[in-house]
């Protein structure tokens, strides 16, 4: 999902966490009605991977077994690794046992990134939101990032807030939003070619560049 500041990508995750409830029409997964289950049951099926990720002044242990407290030490590490956050996690002082801090003050943005991605991945739930996850990250964290978020995008629902246009390329369906509306659906290849507001936010994005 892509579009302005303000055209109703957040929202919309917000409504299918059941954080509240749409005034009119639903929501549905696999036929299921959103606002028709638990909300325990709906979220345990769900993986969200923010913009701004909470790390809890704790172990790089403990806040990737946040996500499943049972979990088993190799099985946090097979997540990091997934997650490519095995390395730097290792090169800690102390390993997986060191404090990163209140809000991972010891950790780059990159870094607590992928921290929250590997939560995701020890999750291993069948719904994966991203919310804005690189918009933040200078390049060279950014492809990293994107990387891991591939690996565990990998046989599961993955839906996408997105700012920049280089995160959503390769998804099945974009999104196009604008003033609380969809506006435009399609492939990359195939919006990048029409005339609509997909287009002219590329235009925009590469002569940022």
């Amino acid at each position: 999902m892509v579009g302005p500041s303000g055209s109703g990508k957040t929202t919309l995750f917000q409504l299918l966490i059941r954080f509240y409830h749409p005034p009119k029409g639903y929501i549905s997964l696999d036929d299921f009605e959103v606002g028709t289950l638990a909300k325990k049951n709906l979220r345990e099926n769900i993986s969200l991977v923010p913009q701004d990720p909470i790390i809890f002044g704790l172990s790089a242990m403990d806040n990737i077994r946040f996500s499943r407290p049972d979990a088993m030490d190799s099985e946090v590490k097979a997540a990091a690794a997934a997650a490519d956050a095995h390395n730097f996690i290792s090169k800690l002082p102390f390993g997986y046992d060191t404090f990163v801090g209140e809000r991972g003050i010891m950790l780059s943005g990159g870094q607590r990134q992928r921290v929250a991605i590997a939560r995701a991945v020890l999750r291993d739930a069948p719904i994966l939101l991203l919310d804005e996850a690189t918009s933040s990250l200078d390049s060279v964290s950014e492809k990293a990032v994107q990387l891991a978020v591939e690996k565990l995008s990998r046989d599961r629902t993955t839906i996408i807030i997105a700012h920049r246009l280089s995160t959503v390329k390769k998804a099945d369906r974009i999104i196009v939003m604008d003033n609380g509306s969809i506006v435009e659906s399609g492939s990359h290849n195939e919006l990048i070619n029409q005339s609509g507001l997909y287009s002219r936010l590329a235009a925009i994005q590469l002569s940022d560049q």
